[in-house]
Order: C-alpha cells, then sequence, then structure tokens
C-alpha cells in the first residue's frame, strides 16, 4: 500500500511540476515592439494622436507591448541624418517617416529596417520606391497626393478670385515633386486665363524679393505648392499673401489655419490613421515590400473668411456648398 501511495504522490507531484512552466509562461508580460519616428519638423500632435489612436485600436498601447522612440529636425538636413542613423541603430521593428526629406536619410541609414511613410508628394520621382503597386524594397507607405490634384488649385484661386490673371507658383525646382507639380498647373493654366510663373522656394530672401516684384503688378495671385521648403518657409509666405493683399492657394489645412485665405489637400490626419495599420501589419508579419504604395482617400477644402474678408473677396457660394471647414 505504501508503494501505491508514494507512486501516487509522485505523479501528483509530477503533474503539479509540468503545469507550473505553462503557468508561468502565462504570467510574463507581452513582448515590448518598437517604433521609430522621424519628422523633418516637430509633430503635429493631432496628427501623432491619430496614429497612437489607431495603434491601439489594433491592440498595441505604448508602455505595454511598444515603445515608441521620436525625432525631429525642425527643418535641418543635417540633424535629419543624425536622427536617422541613430534611429536605425536602436534597432526598430518599423519607422514611420514623416515626409519625403526625412525618409532619404533612413534609406541611406537602412535598407533592411521597415519603414513606413506618410506626406510624401511623389515616391517614385524622389526614389524612395520603384513602384507603387510593389515597392520591392524595406520601404512604402502612403503618397500626399496624386498630380491631378495640382491643377484643382489653379481652378480654385480663380475661382475664388476670378479678376486673378497671374499666378506666381511657389516650388521647389531641385526636387521631382516641385517639377511635377509646376507642370501640371502651367498645363491648366490656359483652360483659365491664367498666365503662370514660378517661384523658387530655395531661401526666404528670394521669395521675398521675387514675391515683392511680382506683387507691383495688378491681377495677381500665388499658390504654394507642396514641399519641405514650403512647410519651413510658411509663415513668410502668408505674411506676404497678407501684405501686398495676393489671393491664395496651399496645399494643407496647416496654411488656412495659419492665415492662409483657402487650401485644398490630402487629410493628413487620416494617413497618419492609415499608417498605423500598415506598422500594426508590418508588427504581425508582413513585409513593405509586399505593401502597396497608396494615394489619399480623403481631401479637404478649407477656407479662412477672415482672411477673405481682409483682402476684399466675397467667398463664391459654389465654394462654400462644398468646403469642409471654415475658418473665421
Amino acid at each position: 500500500m505504501a508503494i501505491k501511495i508514494a507512486r501516487r504522490e509522485f505523479i501528483s507531484a509530477l503533474g503539479g511540476a509540468a503545469t507550473w512552466p505553462l503557468a508561468a509562461h502565462a504570467q510574463q508580460p507581452e513582448q515590448m515592439r518598437r517604433i521609430g519616428v522621424l519628422r523633418g519638423r516637430p509633430a503635429v500632435q493631432a496628427q501623432h494622436a491619430a496614429f497612437l489612436q489607431e495603434l491601439q485600436q489594433l491592440g498595441w498601447t505604448e508602455g505595454r507591448n511598444v515603445r515608441i522612440d521620436i525625432r525631429w529636425a525642425a527643418g535641418n538636413g543635417d540633424d535629419l541624418r543624425k536622427y536617422a542613423v541613430e534611429l536605425v541603430a536602436l534597432a526598430p521593428d518599423v519607422i514611420l517617416s514623416a515626409g519625403a526629406s526625412p525618409t532619404a536619410p533612413l534609406l541611406e541609414a537602412t535598407r533592411t529596417v521597415p519603414i513606413v511613410f506618410v506626406i510624401v508628394p511623389d515616391p517614385v520621382g524622389a526614389g524612395i520606391v520603384d513602384n507603387l503597386s510593389r515597392p520591392g524594397g524595406n520601404v512604402t507607405g502612403f503618397m500626399m497626393f496624386e498630380y491631378t490634384l495640382c491643377g484643382k488649385w489653379l481652378e480654385l484661386l480663380k475661382e475664388i478670385a476670378p479678376g486673378v490673371t497671374r499666378a506666381a507658383v511657389l516650388r521647389d525646382p531641385a526636387i521631382a515633386a516641385g517639377i511635377g507639380q509646376f507642370a501640371v498647373i502651367q498645363s491648366v493654366a490656359p483652360a483659365v486665363g491664367v498666365e503662370v510663373s514660378p517661384v523658387s522656394v530655395r531661401d526666404a530672401t528670394e521669395i521675398e524679393r521675387v514675391v515683392t516684384a511680382f506683387a507691383r503688378s495688378s491681377n495677381g495671385g500665388l499658390i504654394l505648392t507642396a514641399g519641405p521648403l514650403s512647410a519651413l518657409h510658411r509663415d513668410l509666405i502668408i505674411t506676404l499673401a497678407a501684405r501686398f493683399k495676393l489671393p491664395a492657394v496651399y496645399d494643407s489645412r496647416l496654411y488656412a489655419a495659419a492665415g492662409g485665405l483657402i487650401s485644398y489637400g490630402p487629410n493628413f490626419i487620416d494617413q497618419f490613421r492609415r499608417a498605423a495599420g500598415y506598422v500594426d501589419r508590418i508588427l504581425k508579419g508582413e513585409k513593405p515590400a509586399d505593401l502597396p504604395v497608396q494615394a489619399p482617400t480623403k481631401y479637404e477644402l478649407i477656407i479662412n473668411l477672415k482672411t477673405a474678408k481682409a483682402l476684399g473677396l466675397t467667398v463664391p457660394q459654389s465654394i462654400l456648398a462644398r468646403t469642409d471647414e471654415v475658418i473665421e
């Protein structure tokens, strides 16, 4: 009998020992994953919040199962290159890159760490990907817009200020997107009866000199195309437009909110939400090479009525009827 009891005790003890590692494993914390974020300028809080919110809905909570390392460079190219190397050295599982300027140095720093970009005007022209449908490398993401959008800017300028017969198009000629945007605007110009001329946005001195000279003649307007330098000189361009009473069209809500007359462009917050979806898929094992670069699905028209009033413009009902937001 003693032998039988000892045998039962041994089996019972063995069973308890066998279940102990399973219980201990179940109690261990979740694996901490790492996401890097690189921006050319300080993060817009609403954009970053949308990214985090969407990640959380997909099961990723900062501090619980994911750590997020952020670097921003205030438009400085040297800092971007330095921070790109820093982020790659942290060995993140994926990096979110906001804009073309941060994406290029990241690709110089790594061809293996997955990268998801947002707000890149022309990823093929910029050499970031070879193909939109199958990027093929370690990077994919969400392009800022399709070039056909650019013609809408000139049409809007003419619609909100019918007297405009000349438009200065501020663009960066050193990047593919700057060339492409102006080409589309130029192709639309004859149909709307507006003569367009390019203005370089390389530095503040040149912008002020050329816009001042342009404003000496009447019936002028401005179009600010998308690009890192456009964002860098945003306040100066809005100030010049107000000083010389030039109706101006911009590519994103940030400009209208800062005092610009009218903007038409993609909803950037939506891009950050969608980017979180790609980050989630990569964290779960998918590869950037297999995720197509996507165009925006949401565009928004924003009007600053205070600025329109200061310019002596009456916003047509045709524009107000399709406006997404009116700033008063």
